[in-house]
């Protein structure tokens, strides 16, 4: 399991005094986290901010961690990023019992718990899986591949319906039956 280095957190002072809390917030640099094309990079800070609460010889965990995130647009193929908060909330046993409905509790090692898998999961799990450079991102021409954010290009933007195809041949006959607004039934409709 992937962890983020220095997000271990010494708790002796909570495990010895049940009922009482710790408010923590923690910055390590991280190794690359990555989903698809979007990733946290190479050394990006990482905040972590929460509070330790002990319950006998359990500590319950509530925090937030922040990071930035890089990735290729999926529209218009340029640059996205942006930050990432993602919440958690964990539970660590000296007993290493699993919790109620089958919930994960990670394991007291010594005094100290580890929060970088839990982080790290968090984290990814938070990465756009079709990052944007900005909503309202217009994306790339389909013909001619021009970036639409950057103005509009030459290409002719009307699209035909490929099941009607067969007939603009009649459209493009000249002073024929297929000339675009006019209908002559012929003599036995008349």
């Amino acid at each position: 399991m992937s962890t983020l280095p220095g997000l271990v957190i010494g708790v002796a002072d909570l495990l010895r005094h049940p009922a009482s809390r710790r408010h923590i917030t923690v910055e390590v640099r991280t190794p690359a986290i990555e989903v698809g094309d979007a990733a946290v990079p190479d050394g990006a800070t990482v905040v972590v901010d929460g509070d330790l609460e002990s319950l006998s010889d359990t500590i319950v965990v509530h925090a937030t961690a922040r990071a930035p995130w890089r990735a290729v647009c999926r529209r218009c193929l340029g640059p996205a990023e942006g930050e990432l908060v993602a919440s958690l909330t964990e539970v660590f046993s000296g007993r290493g019992y699993e919790g109620d409905d089958g919930e994960e509790v990670h394991p007291i090692k010594g005094d100290a718990i580890d929060l970088g898998p839990s982080v790290h999961d968090a984290l990814a799990l938070e990465l756009p899986l079709a990052p944007l450079c900005r909503e309202d991102c217009a994306g790339l021409c389909p013909t001619c591949g021009a970036d639409l954010n950057a103005g509009a290009c030459d290409c002719r933007t009307e699209s035909i319906d490929p099941r009607w195809a067969a007939l603009d041949v009649l459209r493009e006959t000249p002073g024929g039956v297929g000339e675009v607004g006019r209908f002559d039934p012929g003599p036995a409709a008349r």
